[in-house]
């Protein structure tokens, strides 16, 4: 079975995705990083400075990976929580400030699966998301879950790959990253289908545009796509109808 028949439907997709990221958790600052050129870090900051944190503000960081975008909400907010479904991620994490899973300035980190929160109604102010939405084996129940514990108003904040809308730019978009993505499972994996997952999850999401109305039909208002990198990748925010 080739990946992109394996990722193409939704109980594939989730075990694909579950072993991939167990798989690559001790690479993935380094691939991250590689694969922006540099710039994640900056993309990332933006996100959080267009979140527009207050000090009583409770964040959740979905598919948080090891912690950038909760570290950097948990210096504006109230409280911040990184949830993971990769239990590797969250100790690297919880190993950059050097105090198991209960950080300093109220970071909290929990393993848990972003299509079944374990969280009541109405729980955060802000939920962000740093390359998550692609991942998720059911995008429209991902966004619901985010909708069920956001509070009234409450923003969501998405950092992601996009999935360029003209055919050739698309074409040679993906041809770059699967090059890319198979040279380097090939040299840290001794597998070319560790990172061509990337392009082959981008081809099979709806992009930026397409979140943005699922993300409207879905109950979220003033939904805003914000083009990275020359629109290669985008930053969705939006706000949930009180």
């Amino acid at each position: 079975m080739t990946l992109r028949s394996t990722i193409s439907t939704a109980e594939g997709k989730r075990r694909y995705v579950r072993q991939l990221f167990a798989t690559i958790a001790d690479r993935y600052d380094f691939i991250t990083g590689f694969l922006s050129y540099g710039q994640d870090r900056r993309w990332k900051a933006r996100l959080i400075a267009l979140a527009g944190l207050q000090p009583g503000d409770r964040v959740l960081d979905l598919a948080c990976g090891t912690g950038d975008l909760a570290f950097a909400a948990a210096q504006r907010a109230h409280r911040a929580v990184g949830l993971d479904i990769t239990h590797r991620m969250l100790q690297l994490a919880a190993g950059r400030c050097g105090a198991g899973l209960h950080g300093p300035r109220g970071i909290s980190w929990i393993t848990g699966d972003m299509l079944a929160l374990p969280f009541g109604d109405a729980r955060f102010d802000v939920v962000t998301t740093g390359y998550g939405l692609r991942n998720v084996p059911d995008l429209r129940q991902a966004i619901q879950e985010i909708r069920r514990v956001l509070s009234p108003g409450g923003r969501l904040l998405s950092l992601d790959f996009n999935r360029p809308e003209h055919p050739l730019v698309r074409a040679a978009y993906l041809t770059y990253l699967t090059g890319v993505g198979s040279a380097l499972g090939t040299v840290l994996h001794g597998d070319p289908d560790t990172y061509r997952y990337i392009p082959e999850s981008i081809g099979q999401y709806p992009g930026a545009h397409g979140v943005a109305r699922l993300l409207e039909a879905e109950g979220f208002e003033a939904v805003r796509v914000v083009p990275v990198f020359g629109g290669l990748l985008a930053i969705h925010t939006a706000r949930k109808r009180a």
